[in-house]
């Protein structure tokens, strides 16, 4: 009988928590179904099935914060199917659930990724639950929460000792503390009582609160980290006159299967050049040591509504322009209509950035830990120049490598940057 067992959905993840069943015991079960829900730090994800088969028992509570590699559920033939364990309607563990827990499988389902929107969010309630707030609060012992509602809490400032837990044995969850900002928000907005003889005051507010969506939430707290990294910039000036030239004509090739090159792809395929003959940028630090990988796989930064995600175009040296120019033009859909699984968006070694489209001369990016480095790139500018006694007008553009001086040291960065350059100016070169 195979155990369904919590996945590892992350390099941090240590524990997820088990938010919703979406099967039930007794349920024909096919592999690639989604059995539940599971919230980490991150986002929420769907657990799939890894066997066909009946669901025998779920040995977990809806709620329940989960270790990584502990069984949830069990799929069998449908010969021991058990009811009287946990179930997702129990609102509380009970002790008989824990004795049913099973020992790792050496099976794992898949996980991938429902949405990077916050689609699992519960709705606002029409009226504020109630929130139970001690006079002063007391740890009674440890405080049981999930890591997405511990990670909520602490980035809006609520004391989760205030709060009493609706999840499994008292445990705190996303929506106890959704509920505790939404009580905390109209408190601050109420209008304070008047004198029934008094006048009636206007309320006017100055500023508006905007809850912070959890790709917002996570790109803040990633970025916070990114500033503690001692990193320094060189910016470059590229002649892109004949970049330019060069995609015009790769695009002409290209229009009878319907495809196109954007300068956007012409830097991804650069980059992964470049990188390729220079390993030591291909790099990440981690935890006191230099970790030099041997994948070259660029993340592509790309604006949402709800906030700035990354996919990854992987083993970017190794794939054509038109491939690398299909994957990013799919990648960046995905990410706009939060559909990007877990694995389009891990694994990158190197990043760039391009706000030219905007207008923008010149910008420096903040580094994507743990990469070392991550390229910004501006708009072309025509800049007047001297070309064989003549004046003309030329389009440039200005590239800032972001550096993560852990891992690389000036002349090294700077050889790099050298290096692109010249592949950006000599751009034949790039499909080679």
């Amino acid at each position: 009988m195979p155990d369904v067992i919590m996945p590892r959905l992350s390099d941090t993840m240590e524990e997820g928590e088990l938010s919703r069943w979406m099967k039930q015991v007794g349920d024909e079960i096919h592999k690639g179904d989604v059995l539940a829900e599971i919230e980490t730090d991150k986002a929420t994800m769907d657990l799939e099935a890894f066997d066909n088969g009946v669901l025998e028992q779920l040995l977990v509570v809806a709620g329940s914060l989960v270790p990584i590699g502990e069984a949830v559920a069990r799929i069998g033939d449908g010969s021991n199917i058990v009811k009287d364990g946990a179930t997702p309607a129990a609102p509380v563990a009970t002790a008989a659930t824990a004795a049913t827990a099973a020992p790792v499988a050496t099976t794992a389902p898949v996980a991938t990724a429902a949405s990077v929107a916050d689609t699992a969010a519960p709705a606002a309630p029409a009226a504020v639950a109630p929130v139970v707030v001690a006079p002063a609060p007391v740890s009674t012992g440890e405080l049981r929460t999930s890591p997405l509602a511990r990670k909520i809490g602490r980035e809006h400032g609520i004391d989760l000792h205030t709060i009493a837990g609706t999840g499994p044995q008292g445990r705190i969850t996303r929506t106890d503390v959704d509920t505790a900002i939404l009580a905390q928000a109209s408190a601050a907005s109420a209008p304070v009582p008047v004198a029934a003889a008094a006048a009636p005051t206007a309320v006017s507010t100055d500023s508006v609160s905007v809850p912070v969506s959890r790709i917002r939430a996570v790109t803040a707290r990633r970025l916070t980290e990114s500033q503690a990294v001692p990193h320094f910039f060189l910016t470059s000036v590229v002649n892109v006159e004949r970049l330019v030239a060069f995609r015009a004509d790769v695009n002409a090739s290209l229009e009878t299967v319907g495809s196109k090159v954007s300068l956007n792809d012409l830097f991804v395929r650069a980059c992964a050049v470049v990188l390729r003959a220079h390993p030591e940028v291909n790099a990440s630090w981690g935890d006191g040591v230099i970790l030099r990988h041997n994948h070259v796989n660029v993340g592509v930064a790309v604006a949402t509504d709800d906030g700035l995600l990354v996919p990854v175009v992987a083993d970017a040296d190794q794939k054509s322009l038109a491939t690398i120019a299909t994957e990013t033009r799919a990648l960046a859909g995905l990410a706009r209509t939060g559909s990007l699984s877990l694995a389009q968006m891990s694994g990158g070694t190197f990043t760039i950035s391009n706000l030219g489209m905007f207008g923008i001369d010149s910008f420096t990016a903040v580094l994507n830990p743990p990469e070392a480095g991550i390229l910004a790139i501006g708009a072309a500018t025509e800049v007047p120049q001297v070309q064989g006694g003549q004046l003309v007008s030329v389009p440039m553009v200005k590239i800032t490598l972001t550096v993560d001086h852990r891992v690389l040291d000036g002349a090294v960065a700077a050889a790099f940057l050298r290096d692109l350059t010249q592949l950006l100016e000599e751009p034949l070169r790039i499909v080679l």
